[in-house]
């Protein structure tokens, strides 16, 4: 490992640290949003369904660059691209189309950013030759709760949405012109496959068990969706929560979710991957019905530290079941898993909107009720791992078993909002 090894994973951190940032500061000021524009619940799902959506053509237009630019620069570029279009959030002024257009150009570039910060991740990884992965999304949540934290202290003190998404995005811009230079060029990120040889190697990675470990994952980002854009106006509207409480919901939810993280790869050791997320999906159902039926704040931001508890390991352990399939070792699995990351945010985001009108409990029931397939599909979660020879063996039209192997540490979602 070399100075320069270390320095462009410490330019990776800070990466992360102000993609957590800005999106908690963003999604915990949305009562604010709301009520700067005055807008119903059925158009603040529309304006919500939006950052998903054009994430999800932000990351894959970020990636078609990497191959000429590499993800240094397009990180380099979209990063403080971000702080800009939080702050352009701040000030539309009530007005409907300058919303949708700041809210546009914030999904596009933090797509953008989700792509090209889990690229430079992984190269990191690949340099230092060990897991890192966990490291990145644990500073991703520590951000996002210090995220929380600002927007409760602004709250307080009566900010503005222009001042409060302000301050933060200041920090996030200098930080990210600050560590930018030592972000891996693209030559130093290695070399990747061609077109052809990525088709070839896809047919050697099954679906089905990709699929099994997606459908949680989809109800994972589902839940994680709601809890994101939906916990401080929960407790705002429905449970009258001051201003300054009300984006405790999702510190709380944050917070959990770093205490259960950090513990997640002992648990999968010691215990296996199956028991551990079919524990962690029990938790999280129970965390999420205690929301449903909260009698006040205090009660529900407690729920919400036990749905982050439980649901925290689903993404992980699902990355790390993925690449077991995975005989190419080109990440083919972990890419279409990665799919259901983008279907859970957008169909939450959708759902919520359809409910919202009925009431925000019934809101948060539906993800409640939809977390109890975590427990269902859990033994996908632990799926016989596929070699080379056996992917060669069943492309020639052999049947091979692949020996049972030990189950590998959990490697954390290489996408956005782990």
């Amino acid at each position: 490992m070399t100075v320069r090894d270390r320095r462009a994973r410490l330019s990776a951190y800070a990466a992360f640290a102000i993609q957590g940032l800005c999106f908690a500061t963003l999604v915990t000021r949305v009562p604010q949003v709301q009520d700067a524009h005055g807008i119903g619940d059925a158009l603040l799902a529309l304006v919500l369904l939006l950052v998903p959506v054009i994430a999800g053509v932000g990351s894959v237009v970020a990636g078609s660059l990497f191959a000429r630019f590499g993800s240094g620069p397009v990180l380099r570029v979209a990063q403080p691209a971000v702080c800009v279009a939080m702050v352009l959030v701040g000030l539309t002024g009530g007005h409907l189309a300058p919303l949708f257009v700041a809210t546009a150009l914030f999904g596009t570039f933090v797509g953008a950013v989700d792509a090209a910060m889990n690229a430079q991740a992984v190269a990191v990884e690949r340099r230092h030759g060990m897991s890192l992965l966990t490291g990145f999304y644990a500073v991703w949540s520590v951000a996002g709760i210090l995220g929380g934290l600002w927007v409760a202290l602004a709250n307080r003190l009566d900010l503005g949405l222009f001042s409060g998404f302000a301050v933060p995005a200041a920090l996030g811009v200098l930080v990210s012109l600050t560590t930018g230079p030592g972000l891996f060029r693209k030559d130093e990120e290695g070399t990747a496959p061609s077109a052809e040889e990525l088709k070839a190697a896809a047919r050697r990675v099954p679906w089905r068990p990709v699929l099994i470990v997606g459908v949680a994952l989809g109800v994972f980002y589902l839940a994680d969706s709601v809890v994101s854009n939906y916990s401080a106006k929960f407790l705002q509207d429905e449970l009258r929560a001051g201003d300054s409480a009300a984006p405790l919901g999702y510190v709380a939810y944050q917070v959990a979710m770093v205490v259960a993280r950090a513990a997640a790869d002992f648990g999968v050791r010691r215990y296996g991957a199956v028991l551990v997320i079919r524990l962690g999906g029990a938790v999280g159902l129970t965390g999420m019905a205690l929301v449903v039926i909260a009698p006040g704040p205090v009660t529900a931001i407690a729920a919400f530290a036990v749905a982050g508890l439980g649901l925290s390991v689903v993404a992980p352990v699902a990355f790390s079941a993925a690449g077991r399939v995975d005989p190419t070792g080109l990440g083919i699995a972990v890419a279409r898993l990665n799919v259901f990351n983008y279907v859970g945010f957008v169909l939450g985001a959708a759902i919520a909107g359809a409910l919202a009108s009925s009431g925000l409990r019934l809101v948060f029931l539906v993800p409640a009720v939809l977390v109890v397939t975590i427990v269902v599909v859990a033994n996908g979660f632990a799926p016989r791992p596929v070699t080379a020879a056996a992917a060669r063996g069943e492309e020639d039209g052999k049947t091979l078993t692949p020996p049972v192997l030990p189950e590998a540490d959990p490697e954390p979602p290489r996408a956005p909002h782990a």
